[in-house]
């Protein structure tokens, strides 16, 4: 979700990956990002440590406007596009009709985040439940993979997919299942990709679920600007942040960091079409403001 947590103060990066990688789920926008030039310093950033592409979310319609710009602006960014689950109390056909323009985008690689959340009492579950519902469809009449947040909300979340049918791709966004449930996901072919909390040091059974996903089924993410790993949880997140998260990840699982980072790039490229994405438009087609030009 987007906010203001690009006002905190960022960490000094990481030491630099041996090998690229992708976040496979970031917010550009909530980390401060406003303009062209703004992706492009996030995203310099990140190149600098090998975090070399970055898949930006959107939350509202909002933040899937601007997210669809912001993938135009830069070549090393691919969009995702949906309604938060807390932004469903009250949707109207018109935005769920734009919602659906905009997914069909050809540099917005998945329908997310959708998905339910228990947490917050921002939308009654009805009708975070129907909207998913129609996320849901929408992957699949467009072809492209689901992107689901799921909190505290596991067993409604699988139970829809069941009853609807999953689309081809499903991932979980910012995974935070137990092991079982891993092995439930693993088992309907279902991607999981983790971020900041695996890393901390009562996520054990976080934790144990990363260890047992298959090598070509595991994405990482920052989530930036939220769940910044350890050691510096608490202050600002980036795309530049990731190699916490990817070392981390690969101590728990017992392969080196060059693994863990080829990996996760390998699957982001397949999962999200990466290598199919067309090229960026020219510079005067989208204004660095993010008004579009007539």
């Amino acid at each position: 979700m987007s906010g203001g947590h690009g006002r905190r103060e960022r960490p000094d990066p990481p030491e630099p990956l041996p090998v690229p990688t992708v976040d496979s789920h970031t917010h550009l926008d909530a980390c401060g990002c406003e303009t062209a030039a703004d992706v492009t310093a996030a995203m310099d950033r990140a190149a600098a440590v090998n975090v070399t592409r970055a898949v930006t979310i959107a939350d509202d319609l909002p933040a899937a406007r601007w997210a669809v710009q912001a993938a135009h602006w830069d070549s090393r960014v691919a969009a995702a596009v949906a309604l938060h689950p807390t932004r469903t109390a009250a949707v109207t056909d018109e935005e769920f009709s734009e919602i659906e323009r905009l997914a069909a985008d050809p540099r917005v690689v998945a329908v997310g985040e959708t998905g339910l959340d228990y947490h917050w009492e921002y939308s009654p579950p009805g009708a975070q439940q129907a909207a998913f519902r129609w996320h849901i469809d929408l992957a699949k009449r467009l072809g492209k993979p689901l992107m689901i947040h799921d909190r505290d909300a596991h067993d409604d979340v699988l139970r829809i997919l069941r009853e609807e049918g999953a689309p081809e791709t499903v991932v979980f966004h910012c995974f935070s299942g137990d092991a079982a449930m891993a092995r439930e996901c693993v088992d309907a072919g279902y991607v999981l990709s983790f971020a900041g909390p695996v890393t901390f040091k009562n996520a054990r059974a976080l934790q144990e679920a990363a260890v047992l996903v298959p090598g070509d089924r595991i994405l990482v993410e920052t989530d930036a600007p939220f769940l910044t790993p350890h050691p510096h949880r608490g202050r600002a997140n980036e795309p530049y942040c990731l190699p916490w998260t990817v070392r981390g990840l690969a101590a728990l699982r017992g392969v080196s960091d060059q693994r863990l980072a080829a990996d996760a790039e390998r699957n982001a490229e397949r999962v999200f079409s990466l290598g199919e994405l067309p090229p960026v438009l020219p510079s005067d087609t989208f204004g660095a403001s993010g008004a579009r030009s007539a």
